[in-house]
């Protein structure tokens, strides 16, 4: 596949990208960053191309064997490009994600990553997504207005009036 290096092409760079993210093609996805070029999923993990960022998504392709992205939308901007997009797959691969065994779980996730290109790279990538859904879909916390969550914030809200009616005894 041939890279778009065009400078003045930012929406290119960014569907490009994307796209290879789609297919999981580790080479193809570090070839659209500037070596040293970083990436954080703000509230999971920061990475460097290429190496931290090669390892964290070969980990994340080997956990989802079946890993689908698809673009939303793509807006750009001078060196800015904003990508919505959707992820799913199943947690029954062969690896751990972020220190949880496979168990099987399916996962649907929507994020929005802004990037940073400067001739014709990725120099900075900031995605965002809701790490607590992910999270519930994973099985990591339990759902949305159950009886265990429930449960969770009121041991939660005990713990808050103890630790300030402990404060408040001290004074």
């Amino acid at each position: 596949m041939a890279i778009n290096r065009d400078a003045t092409d930012t929406a290119g760079v960014a569907r490009g990208y994307f796209e290879a993210v789609g297919r999981r093609d580790l080479d193809a996805m570090t070839a659209f960053y500037e070596p040293g070029g970083t990436g954080e999923i703000h509230g999971l993990v920061e990475l460097e191309a290429p190496h931290s960022y090669r390892a964290w998504f070969g980990n994340l392709f080997q956990a989802f064997p079946d890993f689908k992205l698809e673009i939303a939308e793509i807006v750009s901007a001078g060196e800015k490009a904003a990508v919505r997009w959707r992820a799913t797959g199943t947690f029954d691969g062969t690896a751990r994600f972020e220190g949880l065994d496979p168990n099987g779980a399916r996962v649907e996730v929507q994020g929005c990553d802004v990037l940073t290109i400067r001739n014709g790279l990725i120099q900075r990538n900031d995605a965002y997504m809701n790490g607590t859904e992910m999270a519930r879909q994973l099985g990591a916390l339990p759902p949305a207005d159950s009886l265990p969550e429930r449960m969770m914030t009121g041991a939660l809200n005990l713990k808050t009036r103890l630790a300030r009616a402990l404060r408040e005894r001290r004074r």
